[in-house]
């Protein structure tokens, strides 16, 4: 399944990654942050969005989307599930890599879609062990913005 990137177009995986690569490589002394996220908009089918995001601290950020439809999923916690099970999925691809690169201690965030507000509330400590559970930091609303503002403004579009 391909990436989209804003500026570079439809990316493999393992391109996306040499991207990423690349945009640590321009300034190796930097503090980064790599941030996982997926959201998904219930209409006809299911449309789920994952976004990655390289965050060079204090300076910018680059990013890359995937979009995965399905039938059409009412419900919200089944929606929420796969949508962390879907950032799990490219969280441990990239943490493989960036282990087998020199890069096992670059710190992988994912941001759920989730929060103490509203009809999520009651799946925090589940969605977050889960997270917790597989070796990543969780984040959740309002720190969630991988999932909130990024992967958000795509499920929109189609």
């Amino acid at each position: 399944m391909h990436f989209i990137s804003p500026t570079k177009g439809r990316l493999t995986p393992e391109e996306m990654f040499q991207d990423i690569m690349a945009f640590i490589e321009g300034a190796p002394d930097a503090q980064y942050k790599v941030i996982i996220g997926t959201d998904s908009q219930a209409r006809v089918r299911t449309c789920f969005v994952t976004a990655v995001i390289i965050h060079q601290v204090g300076k910018g950020a680059r990013y890359y989307y995937r979009k995965k439809y399905q039938r059409k999923l009412s419900s919200l916690r089944q929606r929420i599930f796969i949508e962390a099970a879907l950032s799990l999925e490219v969280a441990s691809f990239l943490a493989q890599k960036l282990a087998e690169n020199g890069h096992p201690d670059l710190n992988v965030e994912i941001h759920l879609d989730i929060g103490p507000n509203g009809d999520t509330k009651e799946l925090i400590r589940e969605v977050v062990g889960m997270v917790v559970g597989s070796g990543f930091a969780a984040k959740i609303k309002p720190y969630s913005c991988g999932a909130t503002k990024v992967a958000d403004k795509y499920t929109k579009s189609g």
